[in-house]
């Protein structure tokens, strides 16, 4: 994907309305301080496009980056930090819930998990969910370039069994320091989720 343009197009809170879209939309979810808007930086060309801070929990709100005008790349809040409120966790629960049932556009499911650590039962919960509402998500184990080269495949088989992933998931290894893992989420993204426009494009012309 060669990135033209990319603008932060809507910023929903807990009491937005969700967008109507009519681009597709890759969503990115995974726990506080898991890497995410490292990698949409990552993913879009830009060092500091998507904030990135050091407080877990900063995301509190959906972000939808409009890319080239062909899609959206979607990020979700922050799940499991411990020193925010339940009554927090119960409201920002309920928009991501919002959104993925709200959604007409959406087209897969990324979940973030942090490739150095078993999977936490928030990370278990939170695949167990994505999955109930419809959708089978593509795990993106991030912070590869914290582990030796000899660990990954220990740590790879690691998260396939602390989520109990569905047979055939797909799991990427990703450093958003190094940018490996960066092209497969693209070429994965561009074959799988956007071929359809290209056809249709391809038809009109």
């Amino acid at each position: 994907m060669i990135i033209r343009n990319v603008n932060l197009e809507t910023v929903c809170g807990i009491t937005s309305m969700l967008p109507e879209n009519t681009l597709p939309e890759i969503a990115f979810a995974g726990k506080s301080n898991v890497g995410k808007s490292s990698l949409i930086n990552a993913l879009i060309n830009r060092k500091s496009y998507a904030r990135i801070s050091a407080t877990p929990g900063k995301t509190q709100t959906i972000n939808f980056y409009n890319i080239n005008e062909e899609m959206y790349l979607v990020d979700l809040p922050g799940y499991g930090y411990a020193k925010v409120s339940e009554q927090e966790k119960v409201k920002w629960g309920q928009l991501i819930e919002r959104y993925l049932h709200g959604s007409k556009q959406l087209q897969a499911v990324f979940l973030l998990i942090d490739i150095r650590h078993d999977p936490s039962a928030n990370d278990k919960m939170m695949y167990d969910w994505i999955v109930a509402q419809g959708y089978y998500p593509i795990i993106i184990a991030t912070k590869l370039d914290k582990i030796k080269r000899s660990q990954i495949d220990k740590q790879i088989k690691a998260i396939k069994t602390g989520l109990n992933l569905v047979p055939g998931t797909k799991i990427i290894p990703f450093s958003s320091v190094t940018k490996q893992g960066r092209d497969d989420i693209w070429d994965l993204v561009e074959s799988e989720y956007l071929i359809e426009e290209e056809v249709e494009q391809t038809d009109e012309n």
